[in-house]
């Protein structure tokens, strides 16, 4: 599916369908097309908008979880979007925990994959070694279940990222920024329908964490997908529409009969 880029206001996104608003948070290394099957899937019934986060632009001293955040609550704003169904991967899930938290009147449901926000081992343990391509495409590989899944245009796009001295060291203020911003404490406050889908072969957050945040996240669901990591969207994906779907058709019917 070929995805009509936006830019407006400074903003770049993607806008597609009508409805009730499907808000999508790719991560650190993320991008729009990670998203493809989740566009395809939901834009016939719901507006599906994907913001692109300027983790690779932002000014180095708001490169962090409260940066992107402000940065997300400023779209949010400027597009006059509410009543929310967020949904983040991996740094854009602990960005949809923390907007979730600052702005509990404007989330509806809130669905988590991947989610860092507890511990994540980013790029397994170490940050991009500029100008090595077999390490970097080693490093995206570990990130899917099915190193095939890494397809050399992604390898080679964060390869070029990795050989820019500006974009590594936000990535690397952007990660140790998340690793310092442990969510523990602050999670139990969340009250939406909150839907967890993991990859059962995730190593980078790996299950534990999965049962970790439905245990802090009260009445939160909590669904893995097999041969899977850390990217179910991607890797499952339709699968991963069938847990999304069905969790929004219901929490949609309970509202409307409380």
């Amino acid at each position: 599916m070929n995805l009509e880029i936006k830019e407006e206001g400074g903003y770049k996104y993607i806008d597609e369908g009508q409805g009730e608003v499907l808000l999508l948070l790719h991560g650190l290394f993320g991008a729009l097309s990670n998203w493809n099957g989740v566009v395809e899937a939901f834009s016939k019934e719901y507006r599906v908008v994907i913001p692109l986060m300027p983790i690779y632009e932002m000014p180095l001293r708001e490169a962090g979880v409260p940066g992107l955040v402000r940065f997300v609550e400023g779209f949010v704003k400027f597009k006059s979007l509410d009543n929310l169904s967020l949904l983040g991967n991996s740094l854009g899930g602990h960005i949809a925990l923390v907007y979730t938290l600052n702005n509990p009147n404007q989330v509806n449901r809130l669905i988590l994959t991947g989610s860092s926000g507890l511990f994540e081992d980013s790029m397994g343990g170490s940050f991009p070694k500029r100008g090595n391509y077999e390490y970097i495409k080693e490093r995206v590989e570990y990130t899917f279940y099915n190193p095939a899944t890494a397809t050399k245009e992604l390898i080679d796009e964060v390869f070029n990222i990795a050989n820019s001295n500006s974009k590594c060291l936000r990535i690397i203020a952007i990660a140790k920024s998340a690793q310092r911003h442990n969510m523990a404490k602050d999670i139990t406050r969340i009250k939406v329908p909150t839907l967890l889908i993991w990859g059962l072969n995730d190593n980078i957050t790996p299950p534990v964490v999965a049962h970790e945040f439905n245990r802090l996240i009260k009445g939160s669901e909590l669904y893995f997908i097999d041969k899977c990591s850390h990217a179910p969207m991607m890797e499952h994906p339709g699968l991963f529409n069938q847990y999304l779907e069905s969790f929004l058709v219901r929490t949609r019917t309970e509202a409307a009969v409380n």
